[in-house]
């Protein structure tokens, strides 16, 4: 999780400086999106293969879920922290039209170790 932390506050920096005066915040999200999914799922594969996450469905998401609920917390405390925004304010941003597609991204977390890992594999510790 902390590789995925580290490429979102190098990418959202770029976006932020970068990509927003040019296409906007929804075209700077949309472009930094291609970049932020590969830098999710490999660090997401190479976990469920590392700790040879069970086969069944359920074993799965959950991976994603755990990774997701540390995610969200530390992606506000950085925002509270780091940009001095308000606790509220951060998670209210993700109701934006602009930021919808950040947050399915994000989203994609939960979903990784279950779409990345064969369930044949997992139990041997190998994925794709």
């Amino acid at each position: 999780m902390r590789t995925v932390f580290a490429a979102g506050c190098v990418l959202g920096t770029l976006r932020v400086l970068v990509l927003v005066p040019r296409p906007g915040e929804t075209g700077a999200v949309l472009a930094e999106l291609p970049l932020m999914l590969p830098a999710s799922a490999l660090p997401a594969r190479w976990a469920a293969r590392r700790r040879l996450v069970p086969a069944p469905a359920a074993a799965r998401p959950a991976m994603g879920l755990a990774a997701f609920a540390l995610l969200m917390p530390a992606e506000t405390g950085l925002a509270r922290r780091g940009f001095g925004r308000p606790l509220a304010e951060h998670p209210a941003g993700h109701g934006k039209p602009s930021a919808r597609p950040g947050l399915a991204g994000q989203g994609m977390v939960v979903l990784w170790p279950l779409i990345l890992v064969r369930p044949d594999s997992a139990r041997l510790g190998r994925g794709w």
